[in-house]
């Protein structure tokens, strides 16, 4: 159901630091005029840790819903570390018009293997809304293992996974155990030729922030079976993956969008501006980038 390139939208906040609607609307459309296949906001790169609160999390799916007007797909971010709320926020995003739900594990509570089988039940059981799980562990504290992934995967709502441990064995893994059943999206830009090479669907990108058509012309190239360039594609965009995550995401891509000129505001504290030493590193990527 969610293949190709789906983003980890950013959320752009004006000078006083409250939300730009108008940027964040115009971010929709730039996705949806260079073909990306879908958005993902209010995830970890939409910085939904310092949302003021939940209305201010809900009206940013309500616009990214509402500027999508169908022509790119829509998961919202809406796990939580309690089961309840989550629950909640998946009801409250179907009815906004979300596609999707993605689900993090419940960070911080370390539960148990069934506790975590049991926290994802509960939420495939309060909606009908296709799921995409999230792992993260470097994030979270906690990691799903393929197998408990691959008894989830029989949930009939339970669709995809964002597998972000950075692992493609563990992506093997999951793919072996849940074939068809289970769409695999990286959730790291430097992993998704390896992961699709394994199985694996697509990507939940940070840098297709600012480079949407060059990740999906990757994405297809492999798709199409034309692997020297998937590859050559690959290899070219390797730098400007690693720079995304010079500092703590997403303070590199918004820094780069910044540079770029889409003027997307800061990140919200506790996350900090990059340094200027790092500045001056994503600089030179980005102009190697432009001239290769």
């Amino acid at each position: 159901m969610f293949r190709g390139l789906y983003v980890a939208l950013v959320t752009p906040f004006k000078r006083d630091g409250t939300l730009n609607e108008d940027k964040l609307r115009e971010l929709v459309d730039f996705h949806a005029r260079e073909g990306t296949d879908g958005l993902v906001p209010c995830g970890t790169t939409g910085e939904n840790p310092s949302f003021f609160d939940w209305d201010e999390h809900y009206r940013i799916v309500e616009i990214v819903v509402q500027a999508a007007q169908g022509r790119l797909k829509v998961v919202a971010g809406a796990g939580t570390n309690s089961t309840t709320r989550s629950a909640e926020n998946v009801k409250r995003v179907e009815e906004i018009g979300a596609d999707g739900a993605l689900v993090i594990t419940p960070y911080y509570n370390k539960p148990t293997q069934i506790g975590l089988y049991n926290h994802f039940l509960k939420i495939a059981e309060s909606s009908s809304l296709p799921l995409m799980l999230y792992n993260v562990p470097s994030r979270t504290g906690v990691d799903i293992l393929p197998e408990t992934v691959a008894r989830l995967a029989e949930l009939p709502n339970v669709v995809a996974i964002k597998e972000a441990t950075g692992s493609v064995e563990r992506s093997s893994m999951i793919a072996r155990l849940c074939g068809d059943k289970l769409g695999i999206l990286s959730g790291d830009d430097a992993n998704t030729l390896p992961i699709l090479a394994v199985g694996g669907q697509g990507v939940v990108s940070v840098a297709g922030n600012i480079i949407p058509k060059d990740l999906k012309a990757m994405i297809l190239a492999f798709t199409d079976g034309n692997l020297k360039s998937a590859r050559r594609r690959h290899l070219e965009m390797l730098s400007l993956f690693q720079a995304m995550f010079l500092e703590t995401n997403p303070a590199p891509v918004k820094a780069a969008m910044n540079i770029m000129g889409w003027d997307v505001g800061e990140v919200r504290q506790p996350l900090a501006p990059m340094s200027p030493s790092n500045v001056a590193k994503l600089k030179e990527v980005i102009a190697s980038y432009r001239s290769a």
